[in-house]
Order: structure tokens, then sequence, then C-alpha cells
């Protein structure tokens, strides 16, 4: 009697490359990190919410606990955007990333009663890059970062560069982080 064998679970051969879809690579990077968020948040213990209209903010990411001080429920709003012109593991301190102006005056507002943060994606250049999956795990690459822009100055004359810790790696622990702040009446 022959014991039988897992499948490999959609795993091809690493000499075929799969036919993927038509659509737009930069279609392709937003729903990445969407699921990337969507991961965060999980394992987080956050609810999401998209806002309808869209007025300029992806996501409401939202944060109950009877331990915050301010209410029993924080919500921060969750700007998303992704690059694939910067390699992973960037070096030094910070990176640069240039947001439209338009963008940067909606997170940089100060005073807030809802606080913001800009969510940002490196991804491999190539899409057979961006995830492996096995029967233990699932893993998303690169990597995101986060920062709170409140009060952060316009520069430029239509885009402004601005600079992204890549000590504030965007999992789990850091979001529960944040939320452990703005119920505390902080900032992210």
């Amino acid at each position: 009697m022959a014991l039988a064998q897992p499948e490999p679970g959609g795993l091809l051969p690493e000499r075929i490359a799969p036919l993927r879809g038509a659509l737009a690579t930069t279609a392709c990077m937003e729903t990445l990190q969407v699921g990337y968020l969507h991961a965060v948040a999980a394992a987080a213990g956050c609810s999401l919410s998209q806002p309808f209209p869209d007025t300029g903010i992806d996501w409401h990411v939202s944060h109950s606990s009877p331990a915050h001080a301010v209410d029993d429920e924080v919500t921060i709003k969750v700007q998303l955007k992704s690059t694939y012109q910067l390699a992973p593991h960037p070096p030094g301190p910070a990176f640069s990333f240039a947001l439209d102006n338009a963008h940067l005056v909606k997170l940089a507002r100060t005073p807030v009663s809802v606080h913001k943060i800009l969510v940002v994606m490196i991804v491999p250049r190539t899409q057979d890059e961006w995830l492996r999956a096995g029967h233990d795990r699932l893993d998303l690459r690169h990597c995101c970062y986060w920062i709170n822009l409140a009060g952060h100055p316009v520069t430029g004359r239509h885009r402004t560069t601005v600079r992204v810790p890549t000590a504030r790696v965007f999992d789990d622990r850091a979001l529960c982080e944040i939320m452990t702040r703005v119920g505390s009446g902080g900032r992210p």
C-alpha cells in the first residue's frame, strides 16, 4: 500500500515560467501591498476598512482593546505606496521616496483627529520573485516600511522627497506598537 504524497501546491519546476495575466505591473504591485497589509492587520488583531469614496487615503486600520486610554477602539489612516526602483534591505538609516505634493499635504496635516501613516513597500522588479509558498509558510517579498509625515514640509515643485527610516519595518508588532501609542493619546 503506497502512502499518499502531498501535492506540490501549485509549485512549478523552476525552469517553467508560469503564464501570468496581462494586468499592469503597477496594478499587481498595489494588489500585493494590500495583501501584505491584510496579513499584518490579521496578525495584529486589527480590522480594515476602505473609505468610500476614496479621498486619497487607502485604508483605515482599527484596533480594539480595553487597555486604550482614549477609547476602546482606535483608528489610523494608511496610505500605501510601492516601488521596485529600490533594492531590498536599503543601506543606511533611511531611504528616499518621492511623493506627489497633493499626497504629502494630506499626510502632513496637523493637528488631526485620526493619525495617518505612509507605508512604502519595496518589491522585486519581477513578479516571479514576489512570493514563495511552501507547506509551512508564505513569504511575501520584500518589505514594507512606515513613517508618520505629520508636519513634513512640501519642498518640491510637484513632488517632494521624504526619508523613510529603515528601522521602521511595518509588521504586526510595529502595528500593535503604533496602536498602543495612539490608544494612549500619542502619535503613531
